[in-house]
């Protein structure tokens, strides 16, 4: 099985890609870790080539998650999956999990694969903003795989989701 998970910042992919991934026992990996080289590494954005060569890397593994959200590079996704799971929950549990999530970070309870500073807080209000103006796109883009789309609209979705055995 190979499972794109979709979603705008703090919608609950990796935790849901951490459940299945555990529930499940196929490896799930990261959608920024694909587009970003690290750790042990510079940081660096890697070019399209080089996220494409990871996805195909990836995809000849039988079984596996991939979450992020979505990025013209790794458009590629959208096909390869098997089933894709849209995480649509509603905006203020996001923009509450954004400010728990920094505060998180910064007192070093929570993981983060980036430098958790004003600024990327910042900017994950202004992604989750732009999420919203071009919602449509978005949506468009989904329906055109609604033979494999699971659409998620609430928490209570989202926890059956990630209990179901």
């Amino acid at each position: 099985m190979k499972i794109l998970i979709f979603g705008i910042v703090a919608s609950g992919k990796t935790t849901l890609a951490e459940e299945l991934s555990r529930k499940m026992g196929i490896p799930h990996y990261e959608g920024d870790c694909i587009a970003w080289g690290f750790p042990g590494e510079k940081r660096y954005k890697r070019s399209e080539e080089e996220q494409r060569e990871i996805i195909y890397q990836i995809n000849e593994n039988e079984s596996w998650i991939i979450e992020g959200t979505y990025r013209e590079s790794q458009k590629i996704l959208y096909d390869l999956a098997d089933k894709i799971i849209f995480l649509d929950t509603p905006l203020w549990v996001r923009q509450y999990r954004i400010i728990l999530r920094f505060i998180r970070q910064k007192l070093g309870i929570e993981k983060s694969n980036y430098e958790p500073t004003f600024y990327m807080l910042k900017h994950m209000f202004i992604w989750t903003e732009e999420f919203e103006r071009n919602r449509k796109a978005h949506e468009d883009r989904l329906l055109n795989y609604k033979d494999k789309l699971i659409w998620v609209k609430s928490v209570r979705e989202l926890e059956k989701y990630s209990k179901a055995d």
